[in-house]
């Protein structure tokens, strides 16, 4: 149990909320019992601390038996060594992985969805723990999307993150030809689409390997991603709704092509 907020081995959880030490050590933070527990399940992963309250510590017992360098502080020392107010208790400093290549990812998929300019930590994470839901196989992001790693984005993933695969594109979007020779056919997602979801729909088969393309909300796909697609897809919408949010867009369409398990 650790008593005093100076402790040393509390110092790198005073950085928690600056991304950049993060990525510059090569560490991410996995947030709350579920997201740790799901990190612990899947393994694969090198988790360089843990540090939990002690209701936190007894909720997660076995799951955390085999690991080293567990630390057990009190709620108030936590907040004030993190600045935040840490009510789920419970925070792990984990070792970034190797970045992904493409061809890895999308080795193996049938269906992809590809980002561009979806910055919001919370969209980024809400598609993805859509996407592993709704069967996809992995995702693609352009150089400008947020970081899976970023702990927002892995929270609200619900641990999705840890489980699917994902690359950057780059360059972008001219990279994304690559996926044609393989079979994909490039969906771009877009209130302006040519056609409806159900037309794209009579269009495919089960055995089509799709990439969805999503853009960030606002200024939605730019014009060189759209030209990278084979179809320009639009979810009907009351017309006094001029959009959907991007995750819910992503999920209606996966959930639509989605072949039944």
């Amino acid at each position: 149990m650790i008593e005093r907020e100076d402790d040393p081995r509390l110092a790198p959880y005073g950085h928690v909320g600056d991304p950049r030490w993060l990525e510059a050590r090569g560490l991410f933070v996995a947030e709350g019992r579920l997201v740790v527990e799901r990190l612990l399940t899947h393994g694969g992963y090198r988790i360089a601390s843990i540090l939990l309250t002690p209701a936190a510590f007894a909720a997660l017992g076995p799951a955390i038996s085999s690991c080293d360098n567990v630390l057990v502080a009190n709620q108030a020392i936590v907040n004030r060594v993190t600045g935040f107010n840490f009510h789920r208790g419970c925070l792990a400093l984990v070792h970034r992985p190797q970045p992904s290549d493409l061809d890895r990812v999308v080795a193996t998929a049938r269906t992809l969805v590809v980002l561009e300019g979806v910055g919001n930590p919370d969209n980024v994470g809400g598609i993805f723990r859509s996407a592993i839901a709704l069967g996809v196989g992995g995702v693609l992001l352009d150089p400008t999307s947020g970081d899976p790693w970023y702990r927002k984005a892995l929270r609200t993933s619900m641990g999705a993150v840890l489980r699917l695969p994902f690359a950057r594109v780059d360059p972008w979007p001219s990279a994304l030809d690559t996926l044609r020779p393989l079979g994909f056919r490039i969906v771009a997602l877009s209130p302006s689409g040519s056609i409806t979801l159900d037309e794209c729909a009579a269009r495919l088969d089960d055995t089509s390997r799709i990439a969805f393309m999503a853009g960030g909300e606002g200024p939605g796909l730019s014009e060189a991603a759209m030209a990278q697609a084979d179809m320009t897809v639009r979810i009907p919408v009351d017309p006094l709704t001029d959009s959907l949010n991007v995750v819910v867009a992503v999920a209606i369409a996966l959930a639509r092509m989605r072949s039944e398990p």
